[in-house]
């Protein structure tokens, strides 16, 4: 009776990596699923469309009963049935982009908690080898030490600003007069 010694072989997990890809492509799907979807053309194009989209729904409601009973106010183009349906959409979308947004900043706190969790022990692990690395028993950390501390110096440096350059006085014209202005004018007058 030979006796086998085979590990169990267990699937593997996919990376993070694959995984976040798999979910963007889901995401790119649901876009596809998601009826009257404008992706904005500028940057501030949300801004810009804010000023009307803000409109009590009451305001539309009262406008859209004053298009109906009064014939002057009817314009080429205005159809009060897209109005009409526009606004459902609006009332049950909204929901979904609020939920899309809250999913959204709790992705981004994720990645933020990860990445200060990896940080910290980043640091902690800095903060005891530079104190290790003073001891004779453990010189080999020296060059480690040195090596993150460059490191955490080009971090440090990138974050801070730069500060803006000096402004150039303008040129003056030697041919020129010159100008004689109040302030100088009254300075002027006190020192003689």
């Amino acid at each position: 009776m030979s006796q086998s010694n085979d590990v169990p072989v267990t699937p593997s997990q996919p990376s993070y990596a694959d995984s976040a890809l798999a979910f963007v492509e889901e995401l790119r799907v649901m876009r596809q699923k998601v009826p009257n979807l404008v992706i904005p053309e500028t940057r501030d194009a949300r801004r810009r469309l804010a000023k009307a989209a803000s409109v009590p729904p009451e305001f539309v409601e009262l406008t859209s009963m004053a298009v109906k009973n009064h014939a002057p106010l009817v314009r080429g183009g205005q159809d009060l049935a897209q109005n009409s349906d526009l606004k459902s959409y609006a009332e049950a979308y909204g929901p979904v982009a609020d939920e899309l947004e809250a999913l959204t900043t709790f992705v981004r706190h994720s990645v933020t908690k990860a990445l200060n969790t990896v940080g910290s022990d980043a640091l902690t692990t800095y903060a005891l080898a530079r104190r290790l690395s003073k001891r004779p028993e453990s010189a080999e950390l020296i060059p480690y030490v040195d090596a993150m501390g460059k490191a955490l110096s080009k971090r440090i440096r990138k974050s801070k600003s730069k500060p803006a350059p000096a402004p150039v006085p303008p040129a003056t014209d030697p041919t020129q007069p010159s100008p004689v202005t109040p302030s100088s004018s009254a300075t002027a007058s006190k020192t003689k």
